[in-house]
């Protein structure tokens, strides 16, 4: 079974000057231009091709890989506008990506970055792109507990921070006084739950939360003061952007950090920074 708007694993049936025919089973052959092919073809060789339909409605097979396969999230660039929606740089050759007017939370402006949703219009069985998430989001119960680590993809941002889609599947929120670095549209990263709130919405942390937060950051300074000779030039005076390159964290939490480390006696902090204890 293939799928339309991802990539599939298909056989070639047959060598051309032009290209090869991939067999798409249910729907036949489709053509796969020569140009794309990074070594001579034998018949039965297995080719990793993204399928799907063109302006009139022919299935074509393409090793370019678009932006977003079906069922993903990309950053894409609008190309152009007209009366039907915008239509955005998918990464594929020759094949736009249609935004319907229908599909679009707000009017855009040709030349304009947009994250887009990519799925199957059921109606049409056309593949289209959305700005419209809620209908694609907080579908599926979550069972997720504070500092579960998850995947992130940031998608808005509010006067509270910034909305977060949670492995694909969730809302949730990095609210402005846990932001830690600089956070745009399409950025994915990894971060981890803060809490689960009683009406089931999620707070978000782009580091450990509480105890775990701190245990674990631990770890990673007493690791570094050792393959550095036992000294590191930061200690509760140095830049949050010098931390944050370092660790990746906030340097309120550096700074419990290292006192905790300091109060156990095994590391000294001094003007220079931190040393090891002797």
């Amino acid at each position: 079974m293939i799928k339309i708007g991802q990539l599939n694993s298909l056989k070639i049936t047959q060598i051309t000057d032009f290209g090869v025919f991939l067999g798409a089973y249910d729907y036949g052959s489709v053509l796969l231009p020569r140009k794309q092919l990074s070594e001579e073809p034998e018949v039965g060789q297995l080719v990793k091709a993204f399928l799907y339909f063109d302006s009139d409605n022919e299935l074509c097979a393409t090793r370019e890989n678009p932006i977003a396969q079906v069922g993903e999230w990309g950053l894409m660039e609008i190309t152009s506008i007209n009366a039907t929606g915008a239509f955005v740089n998918w990464g594929i050759e020759k094949k736009d990506l249609l935004v319907p007017y229908s599909e679009q939370r707000a009017r855009f402006n040709e030349g304009q970055t947009i994250l887009v949703y990519v799925y199957t219009d059921n109606a049409s069985g056309r593949i289209v792109g959305t700005t419209k998430f809620n209908k694609w989001l907080d579908k599926t119960p979550h069972h997720y507990k504070a500092n579960d680590q998850v995947d992130l993809l940031i998608a808005e941002r509010s006067d509270l921070g910034y909305k977060a889609i949670i492995n694909g599947e969730h809302w949730g929120m990095i609210f402005s006084s846990d932001v830690i670095g600089k956070l745009f549209i399409g950025k994915r990263l990894k971060g981890y739950i803060k809490q689960v709130r009683d009406d089931g919405k999620i707070d978000l942390s782009l580091q450990k939360v509480g105890v775990a937060k701190m245990d674990d950051l631990s770890e990673k300074v007493m690791d570094l003061l050792n393959k550095k000779e036992g000294f590191l030039p930061l200690n509760d005076k140095s830049s949050p952007d010098a931390i944050f390159k370092v660790f990746r964290t906030s340097k309120g939490t550096f700074k419990k950090t290292i006192g905790g480390l300091y109060k156990a006696g095994l590391i000294t902090i001094e003007a220079d920074g931190i040393h090891l204890a002797k």
